[in-house]
């Protein structure tokens, strides 16, 4: 089982595939197996990295409070392993890594698609977004008191059915999925007390030279293609692709449209 001693850190990571390196960063609660359905596919194009980002299944979990900068640091440690630069792309929490280190260290990418991206704090401005997204602060915050007094199935199932999935979808989802959720639920909260993990430094990563790929789907809450409009505006050279019958795990629900969406943006756009 190979594992790098990352930023003091033991960290989990497996390479497949041949060609130019590509990171996949994989979003909350997920590891590195969220990428599975599309590794097979990419890695006939691409010398494939996915790793399991601190605190989260197989990697270390370090004792107290995290931020999302060291998953920063983390994921420029693996990009400078494979010889950088690389191109990356990044899943939810995952894409907000990978844009702040576009931001804070552009020449490690050869380019960055994210898709939905929680950057919650860059729309909190929009006034028709604000009731929703107060309603599902209020639902974090019930996620975050389950996991605070240690019951992270309870707070696990509170996230799927009363944030990202809807009721009845806890029941729906596969026995390893939802072990995995509970066995990485301590480091949602982590994350979530992290005071930077819903923002990016917008003025650093306009600079961002590289090609950019900023994906949303039909299927997700409303204020992801706000917060992907906004960042479009910001990296005037990014593509922005609506991903029709899509949510929030389009490597999940259609690994093969995704897998090759991914591969003809990097190979028509990118050096």
């Amino acid at each position: 089982m190979p594992r790098a001693r990352v930023n003091g850190v033991d960290l989990f990571y497996e390479i497949r595939g041949e060609g130019a390196p590509l990171v996949l960063v994989h979003g909350s609660w997920s590891d590195h197996l969220g990428w599975k359905r599309v590794l097979p596919r990419l890695a006939r194009s691409f010398t494939v990295l996915v790793y399991d980002r601190r605190g989260h299944s197989l990697s270390e979990r370090p004792p107290g409070q995290g931020s999302r900068m060291q998953d920063e640091d983390d994921l420029a440690a693996f990009i400078e392993m494979l010889g950088a630069p690389a191109h990356v792309a990044g899943n939810s929490f995952g894409a907000s890594v990978a844009l702040g280190l576009a931001a804070r260290r552009p020449e490690l990418l050869r380019s960055l698609t994210a898709h939905e991206p929680p950057l919650l704090d860059i729309v909190a401005d929009d006034p028709e977004l604000r009731p929703l997204m107060s309603a599902t602060a209020v639902a974090i915050a019930g996620v975050l008191d389950s996991l605070r007094a240690g019951d992270d199935q309870t707070g696990a199932r509170r996230f799927v059915e009363e944030v990202a999935f809807g009721k009845g979808a806890w029941d729906q989802l596969p026995e390893p999925i939802r072990k995995t959720f509970v066995s990485n639920a301590p480091t949602f909260a982590d994350e979530q007390a992290d005071p930077g993990w819903n923002t990016v430094d917008l003025d650093r990563l306009a600079g961002f030279p590289g090609p950019v790929m900023l994906t949303t789907g039909t299927e997700s809450p409303p204020w992801f293609p706000v917060i992907v409009t906004r960042l479009a505006g910001i990296l005037g050279q990014a593509q922005v692709r609506t991903l029709d019958g899509d949510g929030h795990t389009p490597h999940l629900t259609h690994p093969d449209r995704y897998a090759d969406n991914l591969t003809t943006f990097i190979s028509t756009t990118a050096p």
